[in-house]
């Protein structure tokens, strides 16, 4: 009955839920797997973290990705996972599971990137080792593009609101700041997510979804997992559709065109006079969108 329960309750979290589910199932298999069979503890993170050095990451191409998913501590696992919950919850609002993912996903590889790029093009990073774990370049995509896409939206911190902007130009200059003292390849990683959410959200303020031939790709690698009786399933209903299906199938997509319209008029109106604009009754509507989402 528990692995029902389990697949049930996990079905019903949100993209940035699932995200921390993963995100701790990673690190406590990391942490005691190593543990139970006297291995050391990089055992298992170092098939999956980011090397900075170019021949080692041809050997483990998939690290550009994976390293996302691995950290070096408690600490380090519950700030980032705070991040991915909160900033989670205002995206979510706005937009679906499949942008989440995109702005996420690729704020990890452009992290990825910096990395190496540092650590391959600045004489400061020459002769150093190093190896890049965790989800911040990630986090820091979808929070900058959330202070990018509505940058005048008070959000209420300790015992005073301050503008979203306000919150990313700190979040960035923190980085820049500490980039020479520790931890550089993380803040370049940092930076790498943030500069990816600011051109992905100031982009599409413009009509311009620079994720989109991303999100194609993932579809493609998602479809590849789908049994060859489901996709023979939907050929045949292709075939022997009816002409009252294509009715339906018109009245669908007319509902759906209508739905959307409704929330890019909303959008429009929060990004020009902010979220405490909307009556309660848009607001509403823009939750539950969220949720069906």
């Amino acid at each position: 009955m528990a692995q029902p329960d389990l697949k049930y309750q996990f079905s019903r979290l949100n993209i940035a839920e699932k995200l921390i589910a993963v995100n701790v199932l990673v690190f406590i298999v990391n942490a005691l797997i190593p543990f139970l069979l006297g291995l050391q503890k990089d055992t298992i993170a170092q098939w999956f973290e980011l090397p900075n050095d170019i021949v080692d990451i041809a050997f483990q191409p998939w690290s550009i990705v994976t390293y996302s998913f691995f950290h070096g501590g408690i600490g380090h696992l519950f700030w980032n996972m705070l991040m991915i919950y909160f900033v989670g919850r205002i995206f979510l609002n706005l937009f679906d599971a499949k942008r989440f993912l995109n702005v996420y996903l690729l704020g990890v590889i452009l992290g990825g990137l910096f990395f190496v790029l540092g650590y391959n093009i600045f004489p400061a990073f020459f002769d150093t080792n190093a190896s890049l774990i965790g989800a911040s370049a990630g986090a820091s995509a979808v929070l900058i593009f959330i202070c990018t896409y509505l940058p005048n939206q008070e959000v209420r911190v300790i015992f005073f609101n301050v503008k979203l902007w306000m919150v990313g130009a700190v979040l960035v200059l923190s980085d820049l700041i500490q980039l020479p003292i520790s931890n550089s390849g993380g803040h370049l990683a940092h930076l790498g997510g943030a500069f990816l959410g600011y051109l992905y959200a100031s982009q599409l303020t413009k009509g311009n979804d620079i994720g989109s031939g991303f999100s194609k790709f993932m579809d493609s690698i998602a479809n590849l997992f789908k049994g060859s009786e489901k996709k023979a399933a939907m050929k045949t209903v292709y075939k022997n559709k009816s002409t009252t299906r294509n009715n339906a199938n018109t009245v669908v997509d007319y509902d759906k065109k209508t739905h959307q319209k409704k929330i890019d008029a909303i959008l429009d109106k929060i990004s020009k006079s902010g979220y405490e604009s909307l009556s309660k009754v848009e607001k509403d509507f823009l939750f539950k969108a969220g949720k069906e989402n």
